[in-house]
């Protein structure tokens, strides 16, 4: 399978949003409403232009993934980071490695970008795979109720996270 990675552009916002859409219709822990979340975060200052990657077979989006800025907040010391949501791959196309391929790219980006870490609310079997650890680890939490081994964290350079910790603070687009 001849996959190309490569950064979203605007013509492509429509075909991602139907792509994501389809990725979490099935999935059960999902509002059904990622592809919105998408649409707002591209709208929003926390929006990272080279970090909207979507995967392409032939000439059709299969795969999208976006990072985008967060703030670790520790009183009055905002630590910036990026937040990975959400990852899609069309179901068809899933448990092919696409998703890995466009996680690694994605964080491989941001690393050359300058970003420091990436923090991640997902599945804990998945994620440790990239290297990613439970954030509670450097001290850091999620402003609301999740499982501890399910938001985690990871150093895009070594030990970027030792005096870091705090609660992130999401962009008001994950909230609407």
């Amino acid at each position: 399978m001849d996959i190309t990675i490569r950064q979203e552009v605007p013509e492509d916002y429509k075909m991602t949003e139907a792509v994501v859409k389809n990725a979490f219709a099935n999935m059960e822990f999902s509002d059904k409403k990622e592809h919105e979340l998408v649409s707002r975060l591209r709208k929003s200052d926390a929006f990272v232009p080279e970090l909207s990657l979507v995967a392409i077979l032939g000439e059709k989006i299969i795969g999208h993934i976006l990072l985008s800025k967060i703030k670790i907040v520790n009183g009055h010391h905002p630590v910036e980071s990026l937040a990975l949501a959400p990852v899609s791959v069309l179901p068809e196309h899933q448990h092919k490695g696409i998703g890995k391929r466009l996680i690694a790219e994605a964080l491989q980006k941001a690393k050359e970008l300058g970003y420091c870490s990436v923090v991640v609310l997902g599945h804990p079997g998945y994620y440790p795979k990239f290297g990613f650890k439970k954030a509670s680890s450097w001290g850091i939490k999620a402003p609301f109720e999740v499982p501890d081994e399910a938001f985690m964290a990871l150093e895009l350079r070594e030990n970027t996270l030792d005096h870091v910790s705090g609660v992130v603070e999401y962009p008001e687009a994950f909230f609407e």
